[in-house]
């Protein structure tokens, strides 16, 4: 990768203009149910009231390995209350240089986890790197232009991203009003990682590994090699359910390559701030098999895409959050896929 740092790409919108609406209809709830890939665990937000006087607290960190900090966003759909801190986030210090993956659903969510960083380290903000495109991943982007870092994603995550900028941004500012949305925007990387990418950050090393199409088709695993911590984005999913957005086949698959060479430690999407790659993969691999398999079932004996959302993949109800929420779509989505096998 070349160290120059080109300005970043920055979209906003705040009005309709743009969409087709006799395709795109996107209603408040749909918006956060069905567009947004939401969640996190509640536990060590700090974003979980309004902000006053447009002050913006450091957002709460735990250090899950020498030099990784994670924060860990709730598990909720997004809402002025949480300001879009629905996903966990983090950074990896090294001598020279800090790197920030994932900022969270919205500027106020970002603009909270930079000022984590100011508190534990004097190192500049020299990239910040995406693990896929989802807004609740990203939207917090904005918070860090002042840093002028490299933007660093997937390949494919610029053009995925740019096709859905005015939905997102609609979608986030319907269910987080003028306040809570004020200072969103999307900032497209400038920086895309084809296959393998390595970062210098003083001291340490991150690798930066495209992944096929699996959760989506911009999944970045990015691994600090000091410590062996993982994060993997939305690849891996705990307590809130999974939210298919790219291939159920390709996720499976990338898991089970994943877990040839298991990191020591993983960073999950959204749950806990760490996890072992047993802890983490296994329930979503449980999951995805038993609506795999169900759709298939279905689809076999002629069924139609109506029965499979309201029988596929039921026996895992219990044991994730938000299930109401996503569990049809990603049945939808993954018969879609399936009856053409």
């Amino acid at each position: 990768m070349r160290e120059k740092t080109p300005k970043a790409t920055m979209l906003s919108v705040r009005t309709r203009q743009g969409f087709n609406w006799d395709t795109v209809i996107v209603t408040r709830r749909l918006a956060c149910l069905g567009l947004v890939a939401c969640g996190g665990g509640a536990a060590l937000s700090r974003l979980a009231t309004p902000l006053q006087a447009g002050e913006i607290p450091a957002a709460k960190v735990a250090e899950i390995a020498d030099g990784v900090f994670v924060h860990r966003g709730q598990i909720a759909l997004q809402s002025p209350a949480n300001h879009a801190d629905i996903s966990n986030a983090g950074f990896v210090v090294g001598t020279d240089a800090v790197a920030v993956i994932d900022t969270g659903g919205s500027y106020h969510a970002g603009a909270a986890l930079r000022a984590a960083v100011a508190k534990h380290t004097k190192a500049p903000i020299r990239y910040v790197i995406n693990t896929h495109m989802h807004p609740d991943h990203v939207l917090g982007n904005a918070a860090f232009k002042a840093d002028k870092p490299r933007f660093i994603a997937h390949h494919k995550m610029k053009r995925a991203l740019s096709a859905r900028t005015a939905r997102y941004l609609e979608a986030a500012e319907n269910a987080l009003g003028d306040e809570a949305f004020e200072g969103t925007e999307v900032v497209l990387p400038d920086a895309g990682v084809e296959d393998v990418d390595t970062l210098d950050l003083g001291g340490r090393t991150l690798r930066l590994a495209a992944q096929p199409t699996a959760h989506t088709d911009n999944d970045l695993v990015i691994t600090d090699q000091k410590t062996g911590t993982a994060f993997v984005g939305d690849l891996i999913f705990s307590g809130h359910v999974p939210a298919l957005d790219g291939s159920i086949v390709g996720w499976i698959e990338v898991l089970e390559k994943l877990g040839h060479q298991a990191p020591a430690l993983i960073v999950p999407g959204h749950g806990p701030a760490a996890l072992s790659w047993a802890a983490g993969s296994e329930p979503v691999q449980r999951y995805l098999r038993a609506v795999a398999h169900d759709v298939r079932a279905i689809i076999k004996r002629g069924g139609t895409i109506s029965e499979a959302i309201e029988t596929a993949g039921i026996s895992e109800a219990s044991g994730w959050e938000l299930f109401d929420e996503f569990h049809k779509r990603n049945v939808t989505a993954a018969f879609a896929e399936l009856e053409w096998e």
